[in-house]
């Protein structure tokens, strides 16, 4: 049976119970596209495992000094280079930067393109071996976030989080569409593993 509540002010206050996942991201763009072993805790910690693109770079971000740590050659462990969030080499091919990369900061989006627009469950489907809810989020008439207008969101029906989203912009073409596999919660991580020591 479909939740018919609202599907995201659920997926919203489970996450807030969460302190720390992982997942495999796979986004594809029109830009392009990336695979990524990624890792947060929060307030805010990151580190992403390239897979597709660079495989073998490792990224970690610092919330605290607002620092991203890049080591863009996984043979070549002594090079490390020190970036600021915001840095191109380190955005992502949708234009997402690593400070507001997380789930966290999809929700925000989300919510505010649901402020004076719709909301609608549209179907039950399965998504890499789970049961999912999708969900269609659209912005007020002309209006949307960042040049997002609407989004489909397949949330977990046990967990509450999106295996899959897929963002539009205002004339309905495709903006970005990414799919997250293997994902844990509450995943314990050893105690320098978003810091360079932890490469």
């Amino acid at each position: 049976m479909l939740n018919q509540s609202d599907p995201v002010a659920v997926a919203v206050e489970s996450y807030a119970r969460v302190e720390t996942y992982s997942v495999t991201l796979d986004s594809r763009s029109e830009a392009g596209g990336e695979k990524i072993r990624y890792y947060f805790k929060k307030p805010g910690y990151v580190r992403m495992e390239f897979i597709e693109p660079h495989n073998g770079a490792v990224l970690v971000y610092d919330p605290v000094n607002k620092e991203v740590l890049l080591r863009p050659f996984g043979f070549l462990k002594s090079l490390v280079m020190r970036l600021s969030p915001r840095n191109w080499l380190v955005k992502s091919s949708g234009g997402h930067t690593v400070d507001e990369s997380d789930l966290g900061a999809l929700f925000k989006r989300v919510v505010a393109l649901q402020k004076g627009g719709k909301t609608a469950v549209l179907r039950e489907e399965e998504v890499g071996g789970r049961m999912t809810t999708v969900v269609s989020v659209e912005g007020a008439d002309n209006t949307g976030t960042d040049g997002l207008h609407r989004y489909l969101l397949w949330l977990d029906m046990k967990s509450n989080l999106p295996l899959k989203v897929i963002a539009y912009d205002l004339s309905g073409r495709k903006l970005e569409e990414v799919t997250m596999a293997d994902l844990e919660v509450d995943v314990r991580f050893p105690e320098d593993f978003f810091r360079l020591n932890g490469f």
